[in-house]
């Protein structure tokens, strides 16, 4: 059975986001357990791709430095087969179609249920072209987990009925990025959504403060951060875990605080 589940069981899921290999695998490694320890529920793990469609100019950025430094597929799954043997929360890779087709598409989920990761999230794979990678998902107990955008309007109840692990709320519309304000109508997504399944949801895109976690949790099972975070790499390299940890902390407190 897909472990997703146990990120929700608890209460709301704080869900951070973070490119393998930005600046390097160590300190991504060293990122993912400050933010475990301080109260990630589960990790997207991002495998870097040199176009990254769904991404504002922090996590293009962050890939460009993590490809420029070599890192590879396989780089990563050595990566996470090391951090498996401590870390323990869910694992989400977030990726593109490209990078799975490039790998061989049996490969790479096959590889996904070997080294415990739980779920595949692709941002450019159009809800009606699943198909094209759910057997094979199903086969290895992978989770493919579905995006709802704000555009998704009278496909979200279909949306919701077929999803798995959980479902990735879009915040806004265009690419990831921090954003000062987010004026969606999420709460009418949100009751669409649960109106039509009991698989949990979770709001990400533009998150990035302590207040706009709080009120995502309220209205949501869970929040998603992936440029806020970004940014710690970006300003501080290998010196960002420290950072995160603590951002975590702040933001966890705060979904907590507000459920």
């Amino acid at each position: 059975m897909n472990k997703i589940y146990k990120a929700f069981e608890n209460g709301k899921a704080f869900i951070p986001f973070i490119t393998c290999g930005d600046p390097d695998l160590e300190t991504t490694g060293k990122a993912v357990r400050e933010a475990v320890a301080n109260g990630a529920d589960l990790i997207e793990l991002g495998i870097p791709f040199s176009d990254p469609t769904a991404e504002g100019p922090v996590i293009q950025s962050a890939n460009l430095r993590a490809l420029n430094n070599g890192i590879s597929t396989d780089k990563i799954f050595n990566f996470v087969e090391q951090l498996r043997h401590d870390v323990k929360v869910p694992l989400v890779f977030m990726t593109y179609t490209n990078v799975i087709f490039s790998y061989g598409k049996e490969a790479f989920i096959s590889k996904c249920r070997e080294l415990g990761v739980d779920g595949l999230i692709l941002p450019d794979l159009p809800f009606e072209e699943k198909g094209e990678f759910l057997p094979v998902c199903r086969k290895y107990d992978i989770a493919l987990i579905s995006m709802i955008a704000p555009t998704s309007e009278n496909r979200i109840a279909m949306i919701a009925r077929e999803a798995e692990g959980f479902l990735y709320i879009v915040s806004s519309l265009g690419v990831t990025g921090v954003r000062s304000e987010i004026k969606t109508d999420l709460v009418s997504i949100v009751k669409t959504v649960k109106d039509n399944t009991d698989i949990p949801c979770a709001i990400g895109f533009g998150i990035s403060t302590p207040e706009q976690a709080g009120y995502m949790a309220g209205i949501s099972d869970g929040v998603i951060v992936g440029s806020a975070i970004i940014k710690f790499f970006e300003q501080y390299g290998t010196q960002a875990p420290a950072y995160i940890g603590r951002f975590v902390n702040k933001m966890k407190s705060a979904i907590t605080s507000n459920t």
